[in-house]
């Protein structure tokens, strides 16, 4: 019998639970590379004029940092630190560690319902943040059809969510 079979996936319940502990730990980095830039840049990251500019670059790094933190957690143990207090890990379909290709295909899944955002001049800011949340909703709707409980991202990255201990 293999390993994965042996233990039991995560139900949806708790990994939404640990998904709101990450979104706190990301807001935490999001403020810190924010309050980093600003001292870097003397307090010119944003620049206010007709309109607030702000730099370039500065929502890249952003994504990059927070996309490094989900990455480096599944490849590392397979945990985030909002997965840690509910026990949960993200592993191959056999049980085994992600590997590279794996965690930034889930990133990559998890992540584009953002790019929903883009609609925001057409439909309003708050049409594209609704068009965001229903398509994460149905990324996650998956997890209580399918059979081993696995959302979207997992299914595209043959991965899974399993409780530990």
């Amino acid at each position: 019998m293999s390993t994965s079979l042996q233990v039991p996936p995560c139900p949806l319940w708790r990994r939404l639970i640990a998904l709101v502990y990450d979104l706190l730990a990301v807001i935490a980095m999001v403020m810190v590379v924010g309050y980093v830039c600003q001292r870097i840049t003397g307090g010119q990251l944003i620049s206010t004029g007709d309109h607030a500019r702000i730099a370039w670059w500065y929502q890249p790094l952003q994504g990059l940092v927070v996309s490094a933190y989900f990455v480096v957690s599944w490849l590392r143990g397979g945990q985030t630190l909002g997965m840690r207090p509910w026990r949960i890990r993200v592993t191959r379909a056999d049980g085994g560690r992600l590997s590279l290709p794996q965690a930034l295909i889930r990133l990559i899944v998890a992540g584009a319902p953002l790019l929903l955002l883009e609609l925001a001049p057409w439909i309003g800011t708050r049409g594209a943040l609704w068009a965001v949340a229903i398509t994460w909703a149905a990324w996650f709707a998956m997890a209580l059809i399918d059979p081993r409980r696995r959302a979207m991202h997992d299914i595209a990255a043959s991965t899974e969510l399993r409780r530990i201990g």
